[in-house]
C-alpha cells in the first residue's frame, strides 16, 4: 500500500469526524448530571449495550495482539485464550449482568461500580469504594498505554508518520470526545466502531483466504511448521541474538515444538475469569435500560465476540502461509493486518479497536476517583459539577499517565493487556460473584477479597512465575482463586452482616432469576445463538 494513498487518509479522518461529532451530540444530555454523564441514566437498549460492553473489552489485541500472536506462535495459544474469552463472555452475560443490573439500583442507586461494592455492604466510610478506585487507577493507566501504543504504530507502519507524534494525537481524539460527551458518547461511538471492528475483521479473513490461493496449499505448508496447526503443542520461532526470528533460503525456522499441557490450557482458558471483574463491562450491565432486556444483548454480544475472536486469529495462521518471512519479531507481528485490500475500512477497524477500550478506561476511571474518593471521602458535599469538574481533571492525568507507558513503540499489546485483565478480574471477579449471590459476605471480606487479588497478581507475575514449571501458569488464575479463599474465610471469621444489609439482598433475591431458569435460558440461548450467528456470517459473505 502506497503511504501516500488518500482515501485511507480519507476514511480515518471520516471515522475521527463521526466519533467527535457524536460527542458533541451527547454532550448537553452527558453533563445535566453525574447519572448521566458516568451511566447514561440507565437508558440505553440491548444493541448499544452489547456492541459497547463487547468493543470496550476487545481492545487493540483483538485486532493486532491475537493476529500477533497467531502468526507467530500457531494455534494453541490463541485458540485456548479465544475458547477461554468465549465461555468468560457467556458465562459473565448469564450469571450477572441482570443481576447487577437489579441490585445496583437497589443497592442506593449505584451509578459507579466502586459505588456498588460500598452501598452493597452499607459501608459508610467508603473504604470500600476507595480501594476500588485506587484498583482501578492503576491499572487502567497500564491499559489506557497499550490502546494508544496500537494508534501510534499503525501510523507508523503504514504511512512512516512518528510514532510518539501519532500515539499522542490518537490519545487526543479519544480524550476530547470522551470528555464531552460521557457515558452516552462512549456508548454509542463504540456501537459504531464495534460494527466497524467486525466487519473489518471479516473482510480481512475473506480477503486473506483469496489471497491464499487454496486451502490446500495453506494447509500444507503450515503444517510442515512444528507444532503450528496443533492444540496440544506451540511453534517457537528460532530467535536469533538481535531478537528476530531465523529466516534461511527465504523461510522462517522453528525449534521443536514446546508441548501445552493441560495445565496451561487451564492456565490460557483462565483468560475466561476475568470478565467477572472487568469494569468496563460491568458498568454496561448497570447502565442497560431493563434488565428483561439482557437476554438479547447476551446473544448480539456472544455472536459478535465468537466470530471477532476466530476472525481475528484466522487472519494470524493465514498471515503466516502468505507473508511467511517478512514479520520476525512478536512486536512486529502485531502489525501484520496492513497489507493492502479495502486498507481504509481496516486501519479504522484497528482504531476503533484501540479506542472503544481506552474511552471507557478514562471514564470509568474519571468517574471512579471522582464518584468514590473525592465525593465520598474529601467532600461529601459536593455538586454534581464539582464532581464532572474532578472526573475530567482524573481523565487528563490518565491520559498523560497512559501516554508515558505508551511511549515505548516496541510495546508487547498481548503482554500488556495480559497483566491489567488479571488485575481487574482478580481484584473484582470473586467479589463480584459473592456480592450478587452469597449474603454472609461482609465488608471485611470484601476488602480481603479485593487487596488479596491485586497483591496476588503483582506477586505472581514477578517473583512466583519466573520459577518457570507448574508455576509459569497466568497470574489471573491463582489470584482469582486466592481472592475467593480470602473473602470466604474472612467473611466467616467476621461477624455476619447487620440486618439492613442481609434484608437488602433478600429483596434482591427476591425479585432476581433463579439458578434453574438460568440453566433453562442456557439452553434456548444455543438455538438462538445457532441461527443469528448464521444469518450474520451469510450477511457478511454476500
Amino acid at each position: 500500500m502506497q503511504s501516500g494513498d488518500a482515501m485511507v487518509v480519507m476514511a480515518i479522518l471520516i471515522y475521527f469526524i463521526v466519533v467527535l461529532t457524536i460527542g458533541f451530540i451527547y454532550a448537553k444530555r452527558s453533563n445535566s448530571s453525574t447519572s448521566e454523564y458516568f451511566l447514561g441514566g440507565r437508558k440505553v437498549g440491548p444493541w448499544f449495550t452489547a456492541l459497547s460492553a463487547e468493543a470496550s473489552d476487545m481492545s487493540g489485541y483483538l485486532l493486532m495482539g491475537l493476529p500477533g500472536l497467531a502468526y507467530f506462535c500457531g494455534a494453541s495459544d490463541v485458540g485456548w485464550t479465544a475458547i477461554g474469552l468465549a465461555i468468560g463472555t457467556y458465562l459473565n452475560w448469564l450469571l450477572v449482568a441482570k443481576r447487577l443490573r437489579r441490585y445496583s439500583v437497589k443497592a442506593n442507586d449505584s451509578i459507579t461500580l466502586p459505588a456498588f461494592y460500598s452501598n452493597r455492604f452499607h459501608d459508610n466510610k467508603n473504604v470500600i469504594g476507595t480501594i476500588a478506585a485506587i484498583i482501578i487507577l492503576i491499572f487502567f493507566c497500564v491499559y489506557c498505554g497499550s490502546c494508544f501504543v496500537t494508534c501510534g504504530r499503525l501510523f507508523n507502519s503504514l504511512f512512516g508518520w512518528d510514532y510518539s507524534m501519532m500515539m499522542v494525537f490518537g490519545a487526543m481524539i479519544v480524550f476530547l470526545y470522551t470528555m464531552v460527551g460521557g457515558y452516552l458518547s462512549v456508548v454509542a461511538t463504540d456501537f459504531v466502531q464495534g460494527t466497524l471492528m467486525f466487519f473489518a475483521l471479516i473482510i480481512v479473513v475473506i480477503g486473506s483466504i483469496t489471497m491464499a490461493s487454496g486451502m490446500g496449499n495453506m494447509v500444507e505448508f503450515l503444517s510442515d511448521i512444528p507444532g503450528f496447526l496443533s492444540m496440544t503443542s506451540m511453534a517457537v520461532p528460532a530467535m536469533g541474538e538481535d531478537g528476530m526470528q531465523i529466516v534461511q533460503n527465504g523461510q522462517p525456522l522453528f525449534d521443536v515444538p514446546a508441548e501445552y499441557g493441560l495445565l496451561t490450557v487451564i492456565s490460557t482458558m483462565s483468560w475466561g475469569l476475568g470478565y467477572f471483574g472487568m469494569p468496563q463491562v460491568l458498568v454496561r450491565f448497570m447502565g442497560i435500560r431493563s434488565d428483561e432486556e439482557v437476554r438479547q444483548s447476551r446473544i448480539i454480544a456472544i455472536v459478535w465476540v465468537v466470530n471477532s475472536m476466530f476472525a481475528a486469529v484466522m487472519i494470524g495462521i493465514i498471515g503466516r502461509y502468505i507473508i511467511p518471512s517478512q514479520l520476525l519479531s512478536q512486536s512486529s507481528d502485531e502489525t501484520m493486518m496492513l497489507p493492502s485490500f479495502l486498507c481504509g475500512l481496516v486501519v479504522s477497524g484497528i482504531l476503533a479497536a484501540s479506542m472503544s477500550s481506552a474511552s471507557s478506561y478514562l471514564l470509568i476511571t474519571g468517574s471512579s476517583v471522582a464518584e468514590n474518593i473525592y465525593r465520598a471521602v474529601f467532600k461529601k458535599d459536593a455538586t454534581d459539577n464539582q464532581v464532572l469538574i474532578v472526573s475530567r481533571i482524573t481523565l487528563a492525568a490518565v491520559l498523560l499517565f497512559g501516554i508515558a507507558v505508551a511511549w515505548d513503540e516496541n510495546s508487547v499489546i498481548f503482554a500488556v493487556v495480559s497483566y491489567a485483565w488479571a488485575g481487574l478480574g482478580a481484584s473484582f471477579g470473586p467479589l463480584t460473584l459473592f456480592s450478587l449471590y452469597w449474603r454472609r459476605t461482609t465488608k471485611q471480606g470484601a476488602i480481603a477479597g479485593m487487596i488479596a487479588g491485586a497483591a496476588m497478581v503483582l506477586i505472581w507475575h514477578n517473583f512466583i512465575r519466573p520459577m518457570g514449571g507448574v508455576f509459569g501458569i497466568y497470574e489471573l488464575l491463582p489470584a482469582f482463586l486466592f481472592s475467593t479463599l480470602a473473602i470466604f474465610v474472612v467473611s466467616l471469621l467476621t461477624p455476619e452482616p447487620e440486618t439492613a444489609v442481609l434484608n437488602e439482598f433478600d429483596h434482591y433475591m427476591d425479585e432476581s432469576t433463579n439458578v434453574e431458569k438460568d440453566i433453562e435460558e442456557v439452553l434456548e440461548d444455543s438455538l438462538l445463538i445457532d441461527d443469528v450467528d448464521t444469518h450474520v456470517m451469510a450477511t457478511a459473505a454476500d
